[in-house]
């Protein structure tokens, strides 16, 4: 098999052998050869020590960017490549690094101490793979493997928990039976993981093709860090509008959505709130009134504690709070909303109320999801139409209302909001002379005129 190298690894690779060291590529980026994905990084490992390492590249820029772990940048061709001594590592005190590390001149000792199969193949100058532990075949097989024992190596770092489901839903690869299992009987190790790492590692999920086999077979993972979704993995629907329980739904939801973060989350998300809302009327349907709001409330919690930007958080959160409102399919109702929300926002809402109704009984469903697509043409010829659907849009700004007698200052915005809420409701049109004339006569109660 013939893989290509950039020419700034093949240069590195070729000093240190040509100085009498053992140098391969190695994890990630020989994974993705082998898969035939570019890969993003090249790095590299080897039998020279760190000081061997830069002695070998003297006078070349280096950069010093873990030396006790054995860690050296060198910048060939104008990007950067890490080189490793072979190592092996003490124990994890911590559950997240080792508390030492040990230079090996032994490439196999280096191999065995990382987490997955796929991960400790080593590849070298000449094209050999060196694949001690079968990772090569377990990528052509489609299967995450633990290298050793599955425990020893989520307990090492509880992360690996996360990265084997990440790895699961963007790849598409089942896990392997006794690794799954240590997945389940090793999730309490996320509690000793910064938010930060399982944020990331949650959203590249996500997006994944596989992410809803992976939300199927793991909730209690994602309930350790989230407990918020403990109630809606059992919680059961009796409703005709649905024919999964609140987690199956979820998932058909999530699948449902584009692969783009703010839709996923949201679908995630959506329903959180009903099991607090769940009641049952006399005829034994279930009904879940006010649950859009609880679930907002408890979405933002949930962001939060995973460190979420606040841009991100807060349109998942609107979404999720408009997700069940009812849009008529006229025109003045879409134009209303999109003004409300904005074109991107809205366009958005559409999405989730779509995959919404494709997680729910689909006879009942289907004329909504047919209007849905009307409302979405609707909202596409307003805005090629260029009709006003935002502050920017109005025909009159600041300047024309503070001119029209209105003093400057927060009276001014809100006077700007409510001439745009007339326009989008169609009580006026949206014209300069027209605008400057519901100003002047004092149409809007809320005016202040300067003395």
């Amino acid at each position: 098999m013939k893989f290509e190298i950039p020419s700034g690894a093949q240069k590195i690779l070729q000093t240190l052998t040509d100085a009498g060291y053992e140098t391969y590529l190695v994890g990630g980026c020989v994974r993705d050869l082998i898969r035939g994905v570019g890969p993003h990084d090249w790095d590299i490992c080897t039998s020279a020590r760190p000081e061997e390492t830069e002695s070998c590249f003297a006078g070349q820029r280096i950069i010093e960017t873990g030396l006790k772990h054995g860690t050296v940048t060198v910048l060939e061709d104008g990007e950067p490549y890490e080189i490793t001594t072979y190592r092996t590592e003490g124990p994890y005190s911590d559950s997240r690094r080792p508390d030492y590390v040990k230079f090996v001149s032994d490439l196999k000792a280096d191999l065995a101490r990382r987490d997955f199969t796929m991960n400790a193949i080593a590849l070298g100058l000449d094209g050999s793979l060196r694949d001690p532990f079968g990772g090569a075949g377990d990528i052509q097989a489609g299967v995450i493997r633990c290298v050793g024992e599955p425990t020893q190596r989520f307990q090492e770092d509880g992360l690996r928990v996360m990265r084997a489901l990440r790895v699961g839903a963007v790849f598409g690869y089942e896990i392997e039976e006794q690794t799954a299992q240590a997945i389940h009987e090793n999730r309490h190790m996320l509690e000793h993981v910064a938010a930060e790492r399982i944020h990331v590692e949650l959203c590249k999920l996500l997006v994944g093709e596989k992410a809803g086999d992976i939300l199927r077979q793991y909730p209690d993972v994602f309930c350790q860090f989230w407990p918020q979704l403990e109630p809606l993995i059992t919680l059961e629907q009796n409703n005709p509008w649905h024919c999964w329980g609140g987690w199956e739904h979820t998932i058909h939801a999530v699948e449902a959505a584009p692969p783009e973060l703010i839709l996923r989350l949201t679908m995630l998300l959506h329903d959180i709130g009903k099991p607090s809302c769940k009641s049952t009327d006399e005829n034994g349907i279930d009904h879940f009134y006010g649950h859009p709001a609880v679930s907002a409330k408890l979405a933002d919690e949930m962001l939060q504690s995973l460190k979420f930007d606040n841009k991100t958080r807060e349109r998942v959160v609107t979404l999720v709070e408009y997700h069940d409102v009812q849009i008529p399919n006229r025109e003045r109702s879409v134009h209303k909303w999109l003004g409300r929300l904005g074109p991107e926002t809205f366009f958005q809402l559409l999405e989730i109320k779509r995959a919404d109704g494709m997680g729910q009984a689909y006879e009942l469903v289907k004329d909504r999801l047919a209007e849905l697509e009307e409302m979405k043409s609707k909202a596409e010829e307003i805005i090629a139409q260029g009709q006003c659907v935002s502050l920017k849009d109005l025909a009159v700004n600041g300047r024309d209302v503070i001119a029209a007698g209105i003093a400057p200052g927060p009276e001014v915005g809100r006077v700007l909001d409510r001439l745009l809420e007339q326009v989008l409701n169609g009580e006026v049109s949206n014209e300069r002379e027209v605008l400057l004339k519901v100003v002047g006569i004092g149409k809007i109660a809320t005016f202040k005129r300067r003395k």
